[in-house]
């Protein structure tokens, strides 16, 4: 063989072992489908699935015809199949499980040797997205680029890192000796300057987005549910400064004028909008300000945390925010507000995510409602609309299907019998 001749049959022979396989093509077969962008449920669907990605979606009975031989069908039967699952408000590196060891007795290494644990049950709960809103050390970090990198099955993760905190405020210890001293990488930020700076150390390290705590909350010991810990002019600097890196804030915000406070500076969500009041309600609409409110866990801290060992005035604040929070949501749908699904997982255990549909519904959305804030709504939210939240072509193959009609019994979503992520089953009982 001549020399030149040798020299291109080695290099074609090297491009064919480097290309990378071709994408595995299969087909999802689906008595029922939820299309939440249109709240409509499709019948006797096909999702062709290219690698990742949906290819085709359409009727069963004009695209199966038309797949390559010896494509992989699976035939989920009578099934609904929804696009997989989103929570906006999670904390994924831990739970809850005694206060005072919580605190006191682990390090950063306890929790980031059983996040992935929590993660996979999230998944498995038919969550396969999730924004990680808060966790101290850039643990949150970690675990996303293992499950993005393959090392791992979790969800989709967006992370925001250590939230930021007014000293003394929810996201500090109260009521410490001042001679104790916790270490650890926090996000204990006061003044205009510090917040800034904050802000771009978290993205820095890895921050998809920024979370502040703009007003006191219910899980720690300071005295106020709601009171605003941070300033208009702090939380202004948070937005603008996370706008330059094209990021968007998160407000924890129960207390009425922290909430209010906390729109007009721009942030993109407030969480948990306990205490919010009519004005809050309109000043949310006319800025298209999301709300993610958590309105399950009330009823799991009430019924575990004085087991765990919380104190009696966290316990206290809980009885006063939990019923309120719930009357407002409901004032909130009822007036048209943008509303994201988010729990606040962690607060309870992982993998529970999908308990808080069925009180949605019982404070004032109709099902299709309560699917579309863990789906469209909380893509838009997300920035990911294009991406997840909708079985579409070019959106990542992130399935559930339960058994039985979810319009018709929404707690069908507590436990999804099948569930896939970017084409690859993840669960199928």
């Amino acid at each position: 063989m001549k020399p030149l001749l040798l020299l291109a049959f080695v290099f074609a022979a090297f491009n064919a072992r480097a290309a990378d396989p071709a994408p595995v093509i299969l087909a999802v077969k689906a008595g029922h489908l939820v299309a939440p962008q249109s709240g409509t449920v499709l019948a006797d669907q096909l999702i062709v699935i290219e690698g990742e990605h949906i290819k085709s979606v359409g009727p069963a009975a004009t695209l199966l015809p038309t797949l390559p031989a010896g494509t992989k069908v699976i035939d989920l039967g009578n099934a609904t199949v929804l696009p997989g699952l989103i929570d906006c408000h999670t904390h994924v590196t831990s739970q809850p499980e005694n206060f005072y060891e919580d605190i006191f007795r682990k390090s950063p290494i306890d929790e980031a040797i059983t996040a992935h644990i929590y993660a996979k049950r999230t998944l498995d709960a038919g969550f396969t997205t999730i924004r990680n809103v808060g966790a101290d050390n850039y643990i949150d970090f970690a675990l996303r680029n293992a499950i993005n990198a393959g090392k791992i099955l979790g969800p989709r993760m967006l992370a925001s890192g250590p939230a930021l905190s007014a000293t003394g405020g929810h996201g500090d210890l109260n009521r410490m000796s001042p001679t104790v001293h916790v270490d650890g990488i926090n996000g204990i930020a006061d003044g205009v300057e510090a917040v800034r700076k904050k802000v771009r150390e978290n993205i820095k390290y890895g921050a998809d987005l920024i979370k502040i705590l703009a007003t006191a909350g219910v899980l720690s010991e300071e005295e106020s549910v709601g009171g605003p810990q941070y300033s208009f002019e702090e939380m202004k600097a948070a937005v603008d400064e996370a706008a330059l890196w094209g990021r968007k804030v998160a407000a924890h915000a129960h207390g009425t004028e922290g909430i209010k406070m906390a729109i007009r500076a721009g942030v993109a969500s407030i969480e948990h909008a306990s205490f919010i009041d009519d004005e809050g309600i309109a000043l949310a609409i006319a800025h298209g300000t999301y709300l993610v409110p958590d309105i399950y866990n009330d009823d799991y801290i009430l019924a575990e945390y004085g087991r765990l060992g919380y104190p009696e005035n966290i316990l206290a604040k809980e009885r006063l925010v939990g019923r309120t929070q719930r009357e407002n949501f409901a004032k909130a749908v009822k007036a048209g507000a943008k509303i994201a699904y988010g729990t606040d997982a962690g607060v309870y255990p992982h993998g529970w995510n999908g308990k808080q549909f069925r009180h949605m519904v019982k404070w004032g959305m109709t099902p299709m409602q309560a699917i579309q804030s863990a789906t469209t709504s909380a893509a838009d939210l997300l920035g990911w609309k294009t991406k997840v939240g909708q079985v579409a072509p070019g959106f990542f193959a992130d399935l559930v299907a339960v058994s039985g009609d979810p319009l018709a019994d929404i707690t069908l979503l507590e436990n999804p019998s099948f569930v896939m992520k970017g084409g690859a089953v993840i669960k199928s009982q």
